[in-house]
C-alpha cells in the first residue's frame, strides 16, 4: 500500500476530510458534469469550457470533498490535491481508480479508509 504518500496527503487535509472511499460514477468518463455540484452557476465547470468528467485535465483524479458544500460552490478550485473536487462529498469520495491509484490497488477490498 502506497501510505507513506497517502498519509501525508490526509493529514494535510484533516481540516477538509477524515475519510476516502470510492464511488465508480467517478470513473465514467463519458459523465456529463451537470450531474454535480460544480457544474453551472458561476463558479461551474460548465461555464469554464468543461462537458463531462473526462474532459476535466486531472481525470480520473476527480470526486466529491466535504470542502465543496453544495451548487455552485466557490471552493471547487481550492480543493485539489491529487484529485480535483467537482462534486459534495462526506471525506474524500474519489474514483475507483483514482482509490486504487493511492491504496496500490486496494479500493474495493478497503472500501473506506480514515486518516
Amino acid at each position: 500500500m502506497k501510505f507513506s504518500v497517502f498519509v501525508p496527503i490526509l493529514t494535510a487535509a484533516t481540516t477538509l476530510a477524515d475519510q476516502l472511499r470510492f464511488d465508480t460514477t467517478y470513473d465514467n468518463a463519458n459523465q456529463s458534469l451537470s450531474t454535480v455540484a460544480c457544474s453551472d452557476g458561476v463558479n461551474g465547470l460548465l461555464t469554464k469550457g468543461f462537458t463531462t468528467f473526462g474532459s476535466l485535465p486531472t481525470f480520473p483524479n476527480i470526486g466529491g470533498a466535504s470542502a465543496v458544500t453544495g451548487f455552485n460552490s466557490p471552493n471547487w478550485d481550492s480543493t485539489t490535491l491529487s484529485i480535483l473536487a467537482i462534486d459534495v462529498g462526506s471525506g474524500f469520495v474519489v474514483s475507483q481508480e483514482a482509490m486504487d491509484n493511492l491504496t496500490n490497488d486496494n479500493a474495493v477490498a478497503l472500501e473506506l479508509v480514515h486518516d
